[in-house]
């Protein structure tokens, strides 16, 4: 009953924010007459409001011809469609850059900043992740503002207890497991039962399966994806499950009803030596244990040690509507944005990787260990981006870390997909 009432509760509360959305936004049409442009933002991470709060106010001291007016909902995905589809777009947009911004995007209702000069102060590595979820033809509809990295966390003083070195090839990692377990120590905490906690290895590993434009190559065959199909999951992933099973061999006992809380706490506190999890998981990690310190590295399971690469999402991505009557005092307000000091200071609080080239990143060992893939374009996008949010990705990976059934997994895989592409939604998924 508690749960029905909470869910309720928050689709009022939803509603609420919703209509008072819709409200602003409609609002901004009728400019008051002291010269004033009012600009709605809309941004969806509620840990970053009063970041973004500070940004305001420091953008409104330099341009007081605009007022910000910041509007945070949780359900961004939600909310945008409605306000896109009653004609109340934002004048600025942020959303987590997934397969949803990418299907917006391929609709057609976002502005082309492809002749803008901001766009050339980005990462490319992290603009291509972003074209990569979709466009509306050739042209740039999102623009990266800071980024996250999805890889193996590490307690570093344990490595250097134990003598250890970050592990440049598949077989290296597995040494170093083998070495930890002979010191009686756990390498890895698992937390299978949080089904989308499997999404961190399976990324990390799958990168590499999906190089050479699998999942382009999956969308033009379609409906026709199986065992004997040019590409499929059943052929290019077995690889890369048999790993992901192979690290979860070296988990805590009890792993299977561990949750990502437990995780956090259990490394937080060195009681294993590494976490399948994201830079995303340190600000809890850090929490528990301010003092402790964590580097990433990402999954080597590329032959070539040169090769390996780091997965990484954008987490936040900055746009605005194709049509706007306040374009030019939004783009004035994205500009400032992309300020180099402005999006240092916010990446260092959000723990994230700023995407503008020149920014530095936080001090923070685990940020610093991670760097270089950035600076030098070794980053590759979440492959579960690319999967249509009706398939259960999360759940039948997880179901084949309980079962150990890979076959089954990697077929049920293609079938999701093939249903999908029959119903004639090639699209990409969250």
């Amino acid at each position: 009953m508690r749960d029905r009432v909470t869910r309720r509760g928050r689709r009022v509360r939803a509603a609420a924010v919703l209509a008072l959305l819709l409200t602003a936004a409609g609002g901004c049409a009728n400019e008051p007459s002291d010269g004033v442009t009012t600009l709605s933002f809309f941004q969806f991470k509620g840990e970053a409001l009063e970041d973004f709060d500070q940004i305001i106010a420091d953008f409104e001291a330099e341009n007081p011809d605009i007022r910000v007016v910041q509007n945070q909902v949780a359900d961004a995905d939600t909310a945008i469609r409605t306000l896109l589809v009653k004609d109340k777009a934002p004048d600025v947009i942020t959303l987590n850059a997934s397969g949803n911004f990418g299907r917006l995007a391929e609709a057609g209702v976002f502005y082309d900043f492809s002749d803008q000069p901001v766009l050339e102060t980005i990462n490319p590595a992290v603009q291509e992740i972003m074209a990569d979820l979709g466009t509306y033809g050739d042209e740039v509809n999102g623009l990266g503002y800071v980024s996250n990295a999805d890889g193996i966390i590490y307690n570093q003083e344990i490595f250097e207890q134990q003598g250890l070195e970050v592990p440049e090839t598949w077989d290296d990692l597995i040494a170093i497991c083998d070495t930890l377990e002979a010191a009686g120590i756990t390498p890895f905490y698992g937390t299978l039962a949080d089904s989308w906690t499997t999404l961190a290895s399976f990324n990390g590993i799958g990168a590499y399966a999906a190089e050479d434009g699998f999942f382009e190559r999956m969308r033009e065959q379609g409906a026709e994806t199986g065992p004997d199909s040019p590409v499929s999951f059943e052929k290019d992933f077995a690889g890369a499950l048999d790993q992901q099973a192979q690290l979860f061999d070296y988990m805590q006992p009890g792993y299977r009803g561990a949750t990502y809380d437990d995780g956090n706490a259990a490394f937080a506190n060195g009681e294993v030596a590494m976490l399948l999890q994201g830079i995303w998981a340190l600000s809890p990690i850090q929490g528990v244990n301010p003092d402790l310190r964590a580097g990433i590295f990402p999954y080597p399971a590329a032959e070539d040690p040169a090769d390996r690469v780091l997965v990484s999402g954008v987490d936040v991505a900055v746009t605005m509507p194709k049509e706007s009557p306040r374009q030019a005092e939004a783009l004035r307000f994205i500009d400032y944005l992309f300020q180099k000091d402005v999006v240092e200071q916010f990446a260092a609080s959000q723990n994230m990787f700023p995407a503008v080239e020149g920014a530095e990143p936080s001090d923070n060992p685990a940020i610093q260990s991670v760097a270089p893939y950035f600076d030098e374009g070794r980053i590759a996008g979440f492959i579960d981006h690319q999967i249509p949010a009706s398939i259960p990705l999360a759940a039948i990976d997880q179901q084949f870390l309980f079962t150990g059934d890979a076959e089954a997994a990697l077929a049920t895989l293609d079938s999701e997909w093939s249903k999908v592409a029959a119903r004639t939604i090639p699209v990409t998924g969250d």
